[in-house]
This record gives structure tokens, C-alpha cells and sequence, in this order.
């Protein structure tokens, strides 16, 4: 199976401008390619015991080519618990995670 991406974008306070750039390349890639039900952009919140948060964003093997083009690094597929569907159609949550619970 090919890999997911993840990048972090930081502060989830200053990850806005970070996000909107990420959703802009995601919506041009995801039309040209046909609009595939595995290719999506998820985030996470995380804070791991720090003050701040740090948003993490998560890039469906689909995605590939967008995630190279914001130098997000190969990693596992995340757990599903605590994602946030940021870029895709809500059926790639069937599509990537079949034995999520609804």
C-alpha cells in the first residue's frame, strides 16, 4: 500500500493561512484527477501534554502529489479518532478508514 503523508502546521492559532493554502492545491488536484472517494485531507489537533496546540495535517496516499507539494513527509495512516475531515468528500471516511464507526 502506498504511503500516507503528514505535515505539521504548527500553532493551531496561526494554522489558518497554512490550511487555506493546503484546501486550494487539494480542491485544483482533487477536480483534475476526478474527484476519487480515497483522496482526502485530514487534521488533528494535538497537544500532547504542551500548552498549545499543534494541527497536524494528514494526506490519504491519493493525495500524494499534494502532499509533496507542501513537503509533508511519508508516514503510517493515522488512527481515525480525533480527525477532522479538512479536504475530500465525506465518503473517503468509508473509503480509508471501512472499520471506522460511524
Amino acid at each position: 500500500m502506498s504511503h500516507w503523508f503528514a505535515r505539521s502546521l504548527g500553532d493551531a492559532l496561526l494554522a489558518g493561512e497554512s490550511l487555506s493554502r493546503i484546501e486550494e492545491r487539494f480542491r485544483a488536484e482533487y477536480e483534475r484527477v476526478g474527484r476519487p472517494p480515497d483522496m482526502a485531507v485530514f487534521v488533528r489537533h494535538e497537544s500532547e501534554g504542551r500548552l498549545h496546540c499543534e494541527v497536524r495535517a494528514f494526506f490519504s496516499p491519493a493525495a500524494a502529489r499534494v502532499a509533496r507539494a507542501v513537503d509533508a513527509a511519508p508516514c503510517n495512516p493515522p488512527v481515525p479518532e480525533g480527525l477532522d475531515l479538512l479536504a475530500g468528500a465525506p465518503e473517503s471516511w468509508r473509503a480509508l478508514f471501512p472499520d471506522r464507526e460511524a
